[in-house]
């Protein structure tokens, strides 16, 4: 079944030649729809591949030093923008202004909770979540299966017809475990190790 499998790379590779690297290795077919979310700056289209942002503002322009809009990375050719990560710590308010403007701009928003709570300001049908509970995120512990599919029930419970992805210390050796469960993954620290992640979207 095909799933989505979204790249978060963080703020990672150091370097335009290492994410070329990682580009030319993940561009390519699978049953799977693949999203490279790289860091702003190496922002590139690929032929097989959807392309992400890991963030934008809520303003298309104006005196925001700093800031990256979402008709800029429309222009750039990405279709998908992560927002509400929790390692920025950001208001829900601010997130929906965000969620709000990606929308009017046509970019497909993924958006990341921790707690159910934050699914009330959720309306439109083509937001993809993505849950990622805090404990899972970067600790190299995953939730285990019961709990990631109580969770994806709970959810689905609440919002018929949107994509429910997991997110979370996801490796090639739980993806395809957790993939039988939720519609996709998000995945962090795997996404820039080349040989790790290819064993996932495969």
């Amino acid at each position: 079944m095909k799933k989505i499998i979204v790249a978060n790379f963080k703020m990672n590779p150091s370097s335009l030649k290492e994410a070329n690297i990682l580009f030319k290795a993940y561009d390519i077919k699978t049953k799977h729809t693949i999203i490279l979310c790289p860091p702003f700056v190496y922002l590139k289209k690929g032929k097989y591949y959807a392309l992400g942002a890991q963030n934008c503002f809520y303003k298309n322009s104006g005196a925001y030093t700093g800031e990256i809009s979402p008709k800029m990375l429309k222009n750039l050719g990405c279709d998908y923008v992560i927002l509400g990560h929790s390692e920025r710590k950001e208001s829900i308010e601010e997130v929906d202004l965000k969620v709000k403007a990606c929308l009017e701009n046509d970019l497909k928003v993924i958006l990341c909770i921790s707690e159910l709570s934050q699914l009330k300001n959720v309306k439109d049908k083509s937001i993809i979540i993505a849950y990622e509970p805090i404990s899972a995120i970067g600790t190299g512990k995953a939730y285990s299966l019961k709990d990631i599919s109580r969770n994806y029930n709970s959810i689905k419970e609440k919002l018929k017809g949107n994509k429910i992805l997991y997110g979370g210390s996801v490796t090639s050796k739980n993806a395809k475990d957790i993939l039988d469960i939720v519609d996709g993954v998000l995945i962090g620290g795997a996404s820039t190790h080349k040989r790790e992640f290819l064993n996932i979207i495969k």
